[in-house]
Parts: structure tokens; C-alpha cells; sequence
């Protein structure tokens, strides 16, 4: 199967390839060293993909956990529906702050899928890419990003802020800028201290920042069209979705999106 790879901001597209269709061990072989290669799959003209279909294509990356709220519109337990209209899945998701999916769990998942069933004339979500936000950084901030440890907003989880991604051994981030209750400095060292509210806003901010410096220059903003599909690494890529996103049907017609997560193989671990 001729594959038809094109580089965009933050990952790559791909077109010739039926995802439904799919049943060759190679094929599945070749998605998956791709998404390690570019964290970021956007698989075009792939039509309506339904729940079932959508699960099972997640399967190909391993066991599925769900821990969201389950719409009486899902098509299946597995599949997380948001949509701009409660009567037809969950409103205001993603809106809180950057984030990694699961950043609350011992294993943060480890990928994420996501299908627009129906397209809104405007929504996009945005992602950005570890590895191009450290290489951004000053050196003082990445040192410092380095010696922290984020502390999950109930206190039951604690987790590197930087750590070396599992399979690449690349630097990588857990956060999610919405579910932070505070931080550590130099955890399990002689030099441990919690953040006091301020500074932990203070973090929460300069993340942020760091993020959206420079115009928007780290972020890809995804608009999408009839028929994508994307894998996401969720260890490798941060994402949130855009104000418009929450805007009403009435206004930017029905929006409806499907996503399913892939469990954590691992702890993030210095």
C-alpha cells in the first residue's frame, strides 16, 4: 500500500490508506513506527468511521482505558463524545488548559484517536510538540522545569515534570494545566518544597507562556475537514481545544467528536 506522506507544523498527513480496510500485520507495523517517528498522524479522507470501527483501530496500539463520563449518545463505552450541544455530547471539554490525557493516573494513557463525526464550520484543536517547546527554552527555564514535580489537584498522584519518553528516550512533558494543585521542587531530595497557591499559579503561567510565545510559532492548530482521523502520542504532544470550539450550533453548526485512549504502559520516571 502506496502511502502518501506530507510534513505539516507538527507531524504529518497521510493519505492512500483506508483505515477501515485495514488488516495486514505490516500495515500496522508501519502506522505505528510512523506515530514513534512524528508523534502526530493525520490520516485524511477516511469518511465516517463509526464507534465500533474507531475502537478497533485503537486496539492496533494496545488495551483501551476510559475514565471519562460516558454520553447516552456514544456509540461505545470506549468512545468519549464531545460536541458543542449537550443533548449530544459532552460540552465545554478541553477548555481548562494544555494538557496530556490522563495526566491524574499512575500511567498517563499513551495514545489518543480522534474523529470529527460531524465538522463545525470553525473549531480547531490545537497541539504543540514536546520536543519543540524544550528546545525552546532558555537554559535557566529548562533547568529549572527539570528540578519540578506536578501534584495532581486531589494530591493523589506525582509525577516528573520532565521526563525521558519510554520508547524514544527523548525529553518529554506531564502536565495538564487545569488539574495541577501544586508542585515540588527537587522531590525526594534534602532541598523537597511544596509551591505556596502563588507560585503554583506562577508555573501554571509560565507553561503557558511558553507555550504561546512568539505569535502561536510551536503550535499546530488542526481545522478539520470531512473524513480526518488522527492518532496523537499522548506522551509527546500536548493539545487543547480552541474557544471556538464551544461555540453555539446555532452559529457554527453541529460540532461532534469522537476519542478514544490507549492505557499507560508506564510511570513517568526521572
Amino acid at each position: 500500500m502506496a502511502l502518501h506522506i506530507t510534513p505539516v507544523k507538527l507531524g504529518v498527513e497521510i493519505r492512500g490508506i483506508d483505515l477501515i480496510s485495514v488488516s495486514s500485520c505490516q500495515t500496522i507495523a508501519d502506522i505505528k513506527h510512523l506515530l514513534t517517528k512524528h508523534c502526530l498522524l493525520i490520516f485524511k479522507n477516511q469518511g465516517k468511521i463509526s464507534g465500533k470501527d474507531h475502537v478497533r483501530i485503537s486496539r492496533w496500539l494496545g488495551d483501551l482505558e476510559s475514565t471519562f463520563y460516558k454520553h447516552p449518545r456514544s456509540p461505545d463505552p470506549d468512545v468519549f463524545r464531545v460536541s458543542n450541544d449537550e443533548r449530544e455530547g459532552c460540552r465545554n471539554v478541553g477548555r481548562s488548559g494544555w494538557h496530556i490525557d490522563g495526566s491524574f493516573m499512575e500511567k498517563p494513557f499513551d495514545y489518543a484517536l480522534y474523529h470529527m463525526v460531524a465538522v463545525p464550520k470553525v473549531g480547531s484543536t490545537a497541539f504543540v510538540g514536546f520536543a519543540e517547546l524544550l528546545h525552546s527554552l532558555s537554559q535557566e527555564r529548562r533547568t529549572s522545569w527539570e528540578r519540578l514535580w506536578m501534584v495532581g489537584n486531589d494530591h493523589d498522584v506525582i509525577h516528573p515534570l520532565t521526563y525521558a519518553h519510554p520508547q524514544t528516550g527523548q525529553s518529554v512533558l506531564c502536565f495538564h494545566l487545569g488539574m495541577i494543585g501544586a508542585f515540588i521542587w527537587d522531590y525526594k531530595t534534602s532541598q523537597q518544597r511544596m509551591t505556596n497557591q502563588a507560585e503554583t499559579r506562577q508555573i501554571l503561567g509560565e507553561i503557558h507562556e511558553e507555550i504561546v510565545k512568539k505569535d502561536g510559532k510551536l503550535i499546530y492548530e488542526h481545522e478539520w475537514r470531512e473524513g480526518d482521523f488522527i492518532i496523537s502520542d499522548n506522551r509527546a504532544v500536548a493539545h487543547e481545544a480552541t474557544p471556538e470550539t464551544q461555540y453555539p450550533v446555532s452559529k457554527v453548526g453541529l460540532r461532534i467528536l469522537h476519542r478514544t485512549t490507549v492505557a499507560g504502559s508506564s510511570i513517568p520516571t526521572k
